[in-house]
């Protein structure tokens, strides 16, 4: 099922000079990038997209973290994306990644582990609509799709 996802490179990402090698990896497995921006997130903006940790004792460190400096934030399009990315991206805790996902091979803490991926679908949508206006998004062809895809 062909779908699209949402991504962003936290803080600690770009600070660290990851955003290629994120980007290379998501390219290589096949993906399409529809959009890609940097920014530096509004607190209003952090809110929204974090509202379901709203009341736990991490929230507020998060939306500090999360403000504090520019993200970089993409939707990805292709089969099953929101899965494979949640994949790719390893446990939300570094120390439980397995090698050879993002987070395992490039973060060390849980408040600092490089990247967001969404959970699901909803989520997905939710988050593209949050950060991406549908003239910021775009359907393109990639030549190479044919040898990636059964039709």
């Amino acid at each position: 099922m062909r779908e699209r996802t949402f991504v962003m490179v936290k803080p600690d990402g770009v600070q660290r000079g990851l955003v290629g090698d994120i980007v290379s990896r998501f390219e290589t497995r096949g993906f399409r990038i529809c959009g890609v921006k940097m920014m530096k997130i509004p607190r209003e903006l952090a809110e929204r997209h974090y509202e379901e940790h709203k009341g736990k004792p991490f929230y507020e460190a998060l939306l500090l973290y999360i403000t504090s400096d520019p993200v970089v934030c993409m939707v990805l399009d292709g089969e099953n994306v929101v899965a494979v990315v949640r994949t790719m991206m390893g446990k939300t805790n570094p120390q439980d990644a397995a090698p050879g996902t993002i987070r395992g091979d490039l973060a060390q803490v849980t408040g600092r582990n490089v990247i967001h991926g969404s959970d699901s679908s909803e989520s997905a949508k939710r988050e593209i609509n949050l950060f991406f206006n549908d003239y910021e998004l775009h359907n393109y062809e990639k030549p190479e799709e044919d040898w990636l895809f059964e039709k």
